[in-house]
C-alpha cells in the first residue's frame, strides 16, 4: 500500500477547513468527475461542506454519474480550501484562469491529487501537489489518501472510485493498471461496489444516436494513415464540433477503432475551435509509450498512453499536423532503438 508523505499537509488543510470547493479541469473524463464525486462524499462524510466546479457544462457521455448535475460553474464567495483533481497543469484551467474566481482560490490554500507521469506541477498557487505517477487514476489515489487518513468511504465514495479507475484503465485494460489496482477494485467489490450496474448505466447512456453513427463512419473514411501506416490521424473541423461535440465526444467516437487498424499504434484527433485554438487527443497501444512526450511538444502532457495538447499561438492546422507526423515518427524510431 502507497505511503503519501503529503498526507499530513493535506489532512491539516482539510482539517482546518470547512467549506471546501473541488475543482476539476477544463476537460473534464470519466476519472475527473468520478474523483470528485468520490471526494464529496468523503468530505461530506468528514463533516465538510464540499462544492463541485468546473469551468465547462459536464458533457453529455458522463452523465451516467450520478451526481453530475451538482458540479456548477460557480464558486461560493465564502469557502476555506479549494482541491484540484487530476490535473497539475494551469493551461487546463483556463476558464478558471480567466474567471473572478481565479484571485479567490489562490488567496485559500490549494490541494493537488493527481497521477500523471511527466507533469510537472505548474499551478503557481498549488500549497501540497500529491502526484502519483503509479496510479491508473485519480481515484486509485483518493483510495489510497483515504486508506493512510482513515478517511470514511460510504458506498457511493466506493463506487465512484470505482467508475474513476474503469475510465482512465480503459476497464482495466490499460498497462497502467498494476496488481494494486485489482487489489483496490476487489477490496471496493467486496465493499459492495456492484461493477455490473455501473457498467449497464453507462453503456445505457453512451449509446450513440443515429447520426453521430453515421457521423462515426464519415471520421473513419476520411482518417489519414502516416508514419509507415503505424500513425492514425483525423481532423474535426468547427462546424463539425459545434453540431457533434454536444451529442458525443469525437475524440473517444472514433479513437479505439484508429488503434484497432492494423499496425496503427498513435491515434491521433486534432480539433479546430472557433477563436483558432487546436487541440489534440493522443492514444497509444500497448507498449508505444510515447503520448506524454508527443504532448509535452506542444506544451500539453498525460499518460505514456494517453495525453492531450492545446496550441492557441496562431499556429497553422497543416504546421500542427506536420509537426506531429514527423515527432511520431521519430519517436517511434527512438523508441525502437532501446
Amino acid at each position: 500500500m502507497s505511503v503519501y508523505p503529503e498526507s499530513e499537509k493535506i489532512k491539516q488543510v482539510v482539517d482546518a477547513a470547512k467549506k471546501i470547493v473541488i475543482i476539476q479541469a477544463d476537460n473534464p473524463d470519466g476519472d475527473s468527475l468520478a474523483s470528485a464525486l468520490a471526494l464529496e462524499q468523503i468530505l461530506g462524510d468528514l463533516g465538510k461542506e464540499p462544492y463541485l466546479y468546473c469551468g465547462i457544462d459536464m458533457p453529455d457521455y458522463l452523465k451516467h454519474l450520478p451526481g453530475w448535475d451538482r458540479v456548477t460553474k460557480d464558486i461560493p464567495n465564502q469557502f476555506d480550501a479549494s482541491i484540484i483533481v487530476d490535473t497539475s497543469a494551469i493551461v487546463l484551467l483556463e476558464k478558471l484562469e480567466a474567471s473572478p474566481y481565479r484571485s479567490w482560490v489562490a488567496a485559500k490554500p490549494v490541494i493537488v491529487i493527481d497521477h500523471h507521469a511527466g507533469v510537472e506541477c505548474d499551478i503557481p498557487y498549488a500549497n501540497v501537489v500529491l502526484n502519483d505517477n503509479a496510479a491508473v487514476a485519480t481515484g486509485q489515489v483518493i483510495y489510497l489518501l483515504a486508506q493512510q487518513l482513515h478517511w470514511p468511504l460510504n458506498l457511493h465514495a466506493k463506487t465512484h472510485i470505482v467508475s474513476s479507475i474503469l475510465s482512465d484503465s480503459l476497464g482495466l485494460t490499460s498497462e497502467g493498471t498494476t496488481a494494486q489496482t485489482y487489489r483496490i477494485m476487489a477490496d471496493l467489490i467486496d465493499g459492495g461496489v456492484d461493477r455490473p450496474a455501473l457498467e449497464e448505466a453507462r453503456r445505457a447512456l453512451t449509446k450513440m444516436p443515429e447520426q453521430i453513427f453515421r457521423y462515426k463512419a464519415k471520421l473513419i473514411e476520411r482518417t489519414e494513415l502516416h508514419a509507415e501506416g503505424k500513425l492514425a490521424l483525423v481532423s474535426i473541423p468547427r462546424d463539425e464540433l459545434m453540431e457533434y461535440s454536444p451529442l458525443y465526444n469525437p475524440a473517444p467516437l472514433i479513437q479505439a477503432d484508429m488503434l484497432q487498424t492494423e499496425n496503427v499504434q498513435i491515434a491521433i484527433v486534432l480539433k479546430h475551435y472557433k477563436d483558432g485554438k487546436i487541440t489534440g487527443s493522443i492514444r497509444c497501444g500497448y507498449n508505444t509509450k510515447i503520448a506524454a512526450e508527443l504532448a509535452q511538444h506542444f506544451g500539453g502532457g498525460g499518460h505514456a498512453y494517453a495525453s492531450g495538447f492545446k496550441v492557441t499561438d496562431g499556429r497553422s492546422f497543416d504546421e500542427i499536423k506536420q509537426t506531429c507526423i514527423e515527432l511520431v515518427s521519430q519517436l517511434l524510431n527512438k523508441q525502437g532503438d532501446h
